[in-house]
């Protein structure tokens, strides 16, 4: 469902309420539902105000790309991670009638329109899909050592992880493949255990922490291929502390022999912008993890294109949030995109010559 977005000057007026309309909304929230909340005390009214500071997050890809599906999405995989944990849904609805209050006293009726319009069609929409589960990104198929992989992670057995790693390389398996079918699959399915509170959050950060000493041992143990005197940049954008997926981009790229500056998670798009313009990558790679991100890296890539000539890098988009809705990407400003580490090396190569 596509709708009507916001122009520069609603979207200003937006982003410059969000603070207070997190702060009235979950008051309002808070005051109304106090005799559940309220046996949590502070604890309860800051999560009240951190899951509207998520609606106002998610909503702005509706208002600016006219996209209402990720915030639908949130709101059904809220409504699960909220479920399994017993805590009270119902009022999920409820919040979002309340945003829809507060922006049309807020904002010019016309701007107040397309936000109410998505809010309301959203709350339609996840009251509507209540009990699914959003579609989730398609996993990379699993090797059969992957479970067994798994579990090492989610022991804290970096060693048991590594001798898994270390065994399929000495069968001769290439680390990119190791990274997908292996790593990122039991990542994947931890993720997945962690939204049915199945796992805590501190063994999926052990999990992950594990998993990237693992590959930085692999990508040792693995022969770089020639010289091809090409570079890429690659940066989770700004708000993006994902970067596990890039990781992996950065190992397929160094391996296929190109020379690689791996800035990690969070780069402001400043600082990314301008050491582009000092190294000057053929290749700017960027990780986009969810749909609120997607501010940031449409100004970045904004920032990118406005260098002239043969200065200007070609611009790559990855991650969930584009691997989610890949039409985004041409929306976004970018050449291209790659759903993982071999689609991004492969395309680059064909289009770097």
């Amino acid at each position: 469902m596509l709708l009507t977005t916001l122009e520069k000057k609603g979207l200003e007026r937006f982003h410059a309420l969000q603070a207070d309309a997190a702060d009235t909304v979950a008051g309002r929230f808070y005051q109304a539902h106090m005799a559940i909340y309220g046996q949590l005390w502070a604890c309860g009214r800051q999560a009240c105000h951190e899951e509207i500071k998520l609606h106002l997050e998610f909503l702005r890809p509706a208002l600016e790309f006219g996209l209402l599906q990720p915030l639908v999405d949130y709101l059904v995989w809220l409504d699960n991670m909220l479920s399994v944990r017993a805590i009270p849904v119902a009022h999920i609805a409820e919040s979002l009638e309340y945003l829809a209050d507060f922006f049309s006293g807020h904002m010019e009726a016309a701007d107040a329109k397309v936000v109410n319009t998505a809010l309301l069609a959203a709350r339609d929409t996840y009251l509507a899909s209540r009990g699914a589960k959003p579609a989730p990104p398609q996993p990379p198929k699993p090797w059969p050592e992957t479970a067994a992989f798994e579990a090492a992670l989610l022991d804290g057995n970096q060693k048991g992880a590594l001798a898994i790693v270390n065994c399929c390389i000495d069968d001769g398996h290439n680390l990119i493949d190791i990274e997908l079918h292996i790593i990122q699959a039991a990542l994947y399915h931890i993720g997945e255990k962690w939204q049915s509170n199945l796992v805590s959050v501190a063994k999926e950060h052990m999990a992950t922490a594990i998993a990237q000493s693992v590959m930085t041992t692999g990508l040792l143990r693995s022969t770089q291929s020639g010289q091809t005197g090409k570079r890429v940049l690659l940066a989770c954008v700004e708000g993006n502390y994902h970067a596990v997926g890039l990781r992996m981009v950065a190992d397929a790229f160094l391996l296929g022999g190109w020379d690689v500056h791996y800035l990690g998670e969070n780069v402001p798009s400043l600082t990314l912008v301008q050491e582009a313009k000092e190294w000057k990558p053929d290749v700017v790679g960027l990780s986009v993890a969810l749909a609120h991100h997607l501010h940031a890296v449409k100004e970045t890539i904004t920032q990118l294109r406005q260098q002239p000539g043969d200065a200007r890098p070609f611009v790559m988009v990855g991650g969930l949030a584009i691997n989610r809705f890949e039409k985004l990407a041409k929306t976004l400003g970018a050449d291209a995109c790659g759903k993982d580490a071999q689609a991004a090396l492969i395309h680059a190569n064909r289009i770097i010559g």
